[in-house]
């Protein structure tokens, strides 16, 4: 445990049960925001007030603000594996404004680049690194706990586009097509374990923002399609009555109906007449806002029905161009929102769109930047970070990690078929050990070349080795319970693992130590087996750092004596499974002399982690007698014998 999840324990906002402790808070960050699209010249031009409500029990003396699209400025950082593309002027701050007072932005004399504006005293208003990606405004006056604060901020930024490898950041086709993200001032998350989250925004990892509501109005040539976070609030006024009458009906069935066709373009045809509209929306309590806009958008949409809950809309909006990637991409969102709800918790939001345009893999709340390859993925997004609101820039395994574990569950739900996790958990060993790798504790942002393998694809491995644990259907009911108990709320990886330990009533901090902080692995095998009389001695050796429970699948000849119980053991037919806890390796000890005694049965058969879930760099010598495979039921059937069985 750090000194920052320690001060929280000490402050009662979190505690052992992996709950919100009774001190828990959170800041809220309410928007209103008004902004214009001009398309010759690729601009966004905004002014927007955010009420900041200081529920913490601190005063701010400071306030910290995200300008993500610095990044595209010269001379600011960003990682190496990332390019910018183009390069502009980034978001130009034009005015702040703090409980009505202004701070002066004209550069200050001898260029020496400090802004200040009215206090006088011995604090005054002002406002720093404004040209970066992450600036700071210093309060005359602080921002009392428990009270609040209201900042007016006027800005402009040209959406970018080129051939960068920032996927999320390439926000337009040319003149034709923009998918803002990241496109206006944020105010930084703020919380009870490091105050202002001051990461610098460097563009391969993601984000951690304040909860809040959005009132966005956006101004955009008529006959160009708007979609977004929230619900449209003045349909009258921006659709035709074709469109309106259209989407009266999408909650009547499954079928994927046509809200603006192909032929349908232009002012009086895709929207309502006139020369600019402005589009209405409203999200409550969300984390972030995003939306897309085109000169030409077909517009379809369908239903998913939420347990519990009812039918939402499912909006795609698209080039033409693109319909062929669009065809399945309705029935792949209704089933992740199906899925998952059953999965998790039901889906916490009115409607989910799916926009069009170069970026083809992000997600943001009640909108995915995806077509129907990358769907499902972005899809699950929803639940994290949306709904539980993890920091990815820290920990993006809590984000990226849980949606890769939940994609295999549903790829096969879609199927038809059972999920497999086996060999998931043991491929880490062939892994393990690389030196581009950091452990997934280390700061996401830092991660370097091995940001991909940390933060999306080692989460499903180690959940794989937890459910050989405990049960895959243990793990998945935890996670359903953790998941509604942090709706909303911003969990640590503390509170994860605490609660997870509760819940399966276990203490795994092992497996949470080895897993998380370190690039250990298991590295186990069958050393030897002897035979006295009807006792076998199986001599397992650990050669990893990474502990394990022992667990044998022995198989036993067709006909002989009957087999007799062990206490640790489940007979099935003419197999056994046996468990031996991980405390065998506590000691320090390199080998554990695992006795088995069924009776006079010949056994024919051994194997360590059938499962083939513990990390292993060779599993051939984890099967007695060598070089054979022994035979096991398969699991669910989806298996046949001689494989990895559960």
């Amino acid at each position: 445990m750090t000194n920052a999840i320690r001060r929280a324990f000490d402050a009662g906002t979190r505690d052992w049960t992996g709950r919100p402790g009774p001190n828990y808070w959170q800041l809220q960050t309410d928007y209103t925001i008004n902004v214009s699209l001009d398309p010759a010249t690729q601009t966004l031009t905004g002014t927007e007030t955010i009420l900041l409500r200081n529920n913490s029990p601190q005063d701010l003396p400071t306030i910290t603000l995200r300008l993500d699209h610095n990044i595209f400025r010269t001379r600011v950082p960003f990682a190496s594996s990332w390019v910018p593309g183009e390069i502009t002027d980034g978001m130009v701050v034009t005015k702040i404004a703090v409980n009505g007072t202004a701070i002066d932005l004209a550069p200050a004399a001898g260029g020496g680049g400090g802004r200040g504006g009215a206090g006088g005293g011995a604090r005054r208003l002002s406002a720093s690194n404004l040209d970066k990606t992450v600036a700071q405004i210093s309060l005359a006056e602080p921002i009392p706990a428990k009270g609040s604060a209201t900042l007016e901020i006027g800005w402009h930024t040209k959406l970018p586009s080129g051939p960068g490898s920032g996927h999320r950041m390439i926000q337009r086709y040319e003149d034709r097509l923009f998918q803002p993200t990241q496109w206006y001032p944020r105010v930084a998350k703020y919380d009870d374990l490091r105050g202002w989250d001051t990461n610098l925004y460097l563009g391969p990892s993601e984000f951690y923002n304040n909860f809040g509501r959005f009132d966005v109005k956006i101004d955009v040539p008529a006959g160009w399609i708007v979609s977004g976070t929230g619900v449209l609030q003045n349909p009258q006024e921006v659709l035709t009555a074709k469109a309106r009458e259209r989407l009266s009906h999408v909650l009547a069935s499954d079928e994927v109906l046509t809200i603006v066709g192909d032929d349908e373009v232009g002012p009086g045809q895709a929207t309502a007449a006139g020369d600019r509209l402005v589009w209405h929306h409203v999200a409550e309590m969300v984390n972030d806002f995003a939306w897309a806009t085109a000169r030409k958008y077909t517009w379809k949409a369908t239903r998913a029905t939420i347990p519990g809950k009812g039918a939402v809309p499912i909006h795609m909006v698209y080039e033409p161009a693109r319909a062929a990637q669009y065809a399945n991409a309705g029935p792949v969102a209704r089933h992740a929102l199906e899925f998952y709800s059953k999965l998790w918790a039901p889906y916490a939001f009115p409607q989910l769109t799916l926009q069009d345009g170069p970026s083809a893999g992000m997600e943001y709340p009640m909108v995915i930047n995806a077509n129907q390859g990358a769907a499902d993925h972005e899809t699950g997004h929803q639940w994290w970070p949306m709904m539980v609101g993890n920091n990815e820039t820290w920990y993006g395994w809590m984000d990226e990690g849980f949606n890769q574990y939940m994609n295999i569950l549903s790829g096969a739900d879609s199927r038809g078929t059972a999920p497999n996790l086996n060999r998931q958990g043991q491929s880490y060993g062939s892994m393990s050990g690389q030196e581009t790798e950091a452990p997934m504790m280390w700061n996401a942002n830092y991660a370097g070349t091995g940001y991909s393998y940390q933060t999306y694809s080692k989460t499903p491995l180690m959940l794989s080795m937890l459910g050989g644990i405990v049960g895959d259907a243990e793990v998945q009911r935890a996670m359903s319970e953790y998941t509604k108990v942090w709706a909303f709320k911003h969990p640590s990886p503390w509170d994860y693992i605490f609660f997870m330990n509760n819940q399966l009533k276990q203490d795994l901090n092992w497996f949470w130590y080895y897993w998380l902080w370190t690039t250990e692995s298991v590295d186990g095998s069958i050393a030897n087996v002897t035979t006295a009389g009807a006792r076998t001695t199986v001599t397992v050796r650990q050669a990893g750092q990474m502990p394990s429970p022992v667990v044998l699948r022995v198989q036993f000849a067709a006909e002989g004596p009957a087999l007799k119980p062990m206490a640790n053991a489940k007979i099935e037919g003419t197999s056994a499974l046996v468990t031996w806890p991980v405390d065998v390796w506590f000691s320090g000890k390199r080998t554990f002399d695992a006795v088995l005694d069924f009776g006079g049965r010949t056994i024919t058969s051994i194997q360590l982690d059938p499962g083939c879930r513990f990390p292993d760099r060779d599993a051939s010598d984890n099967v007695w007698p060598k070089g054979t495979t022994p035979t096991a039921p398969p699991v669910g059937g989806a298996r046949p014998a001689g494989t990895c069985a559960g």
